[in-house]
């Protein structure tokens, strides 16, 4: 059986405005990757280790964008706004579902 791998924040469902989209910008803002890395072609293993790595670095923060450090919650914002607009451009609702 073949490895699936992700398909890149790029080519990911809705714009990107999903959990490992999430993660891959956290993890852009935390400075963990840059933000010219788009995580296409990685395995599960590699993703999960990015996981607990951003995670990591929420914890210091509370989990909580507005307990960020003033640089960190620019970048938080800026990274953001930018996957938001590009996501409703492209067709994404925000609007929860009947079955969400």
């Amino acid at each position: 059986m073949a490895q699936q791998t992700y398909v890149g924040i790029a080519q990911d469902t809705h714009a990107g405005m999903t959990h490992i989209g999430r993660v891959i910008r956290d993890a852009w803002v935390f400075g963990i990757i840059p933000e010219s890395e788009d995580c296409e072609g990685w395995e599960g293993s590699r993703i999960q280790n990015l996981y607990e790595q951003v995670y990591a670095s929420w914890e210091k923060y509370g989990h909580l964008p507005s307990a960020l450090p003033e640089p960190l919650r620019t970048r938080y914002v800026e990274i953001y706004e930018r996957a938001i607009s590009k996501a409703r451009a492209a067709g994404w609702d925000a609007t929860l579902g009947e079955d969400d």
